[in-house]
């Protein structure tokens, strides 16, 4: 596999990238946003998965997050997904805003016509990784791992499920308990199938009561997110509770659901990651 470079443009010093390569996991063209700080130019340097919500690709945390700026001064390198294989031509994959084009939920799809094509999971826990370690100056022993609203449940189900991998979790606004949310129960019986015992695998909520991880999960929240009834942060506090997972979970007064909440905290995001991946 290689990587084609289909942008570059000078920030902070760093350099904001965009690849696009052929994907075995995914069977189609994959792109990804990389961020790389001026301490990559001297020496691998740790990353930082981001993963990106329903309707996003690889470009809405690069441009509107704000993240470069503290990623350049903690030393970390931003690896940023797309959210699901595109132009693979499968019937009604336009048709939902939760389900086909830009709402892979991080899952591998066992269902037809999903499966050769949604397998977002093994794609951003393996492909992906071996991509960027083998062809960008990172350190393949230091990674970690966040996310927003449908990848943030992406940040929480990877890391849960490979606490060895990444060194710390975080997320905003996670969808918590998809098997439970409306937004999910359409996408896990599309891309999974009817059979909701298969779905436990990839809820957070449902994960964490059963196995914890030994990371403590940063997880902020707005108060004023119009989508709390999809998100069901209740139920993550609860897991977490029951099966004493460690959660440092933060409601932000007033804050919605979008960019501007994401980008008031990221900085916080970052500090708590570059923490963890000294």
């Amino acid at each position: 596999m290689s990587l084609e470079l289909v942008s570059e443009s000078r920030t902070f010093e760093g350099r904001q990238r965009t690849y696009r390569h052929a994907s075995e996991a995914c069977a189609c063209t994959m792109q990804f946003a990389v961020f790389l700080p001026p301490a990559a130019e001297r020496a691998p340097v740790p990353a930082l998965y981001w993963l990106s919500g329903l309707t996003c690709t690889e470009e809405n945390f690069s441009v509107k997050s704000g993240a470069q700026r503290y990623a350049a001064e903690l030393g970390l390198a931003l690896v940023i997904p797309d959210t699901s294989p595109r132009g693979v031509s499968i019937p009604g994959e336009n048709d939902h805003m939760n389900v086909g084009t830009g709402a892979g939920f991080y899952v591998n799809a066992t269902e037809a016509p999903w499966s050769p094509h949604y397998r977002m999971y093994d794609y951003v826990t393996g492909e992906l990784v071996e991509l960027v370690n083998s062809g960008l100056p990172v350190d393949p022993a230091r990674k970690s791992i966040s996310g927003h609203s449908m990848g943030g449940h992406g940040a929480l189900i990877i890391g849960t499920r490979n606490p060895d991998a990444y060194r710390s979790v975080s997320a905003f606004a996670p969808i918590s308990a998809a098997s439970r949310s409306a937004w999910g129960r359409q996408a896990f019986t599309a891309y999974l199938g009817a059979d909701e015992q298969g779905w436990a695998e990839y809820d957070a909520s449902a994960l964490i009561r059963r196995r914890p991880s030994r990371h403590r999960l940063l997880v902020d929240q707005g108060s004023a997110d119009p989508f709390l009834e999809q998100l069901r942060p209740a139920d993550l506090r609860a897991a977490c509770a029951a099966s004493g997972q460690p959660l440092d979970y933060r409601e932000r007064a007033g804050y919605d659901h979008g960019y501007y909440f994401v980008g008031t905290f990221i900085s916080e995001h970052l500090r708590f990651h570059a923490d963890a991946l000294r």
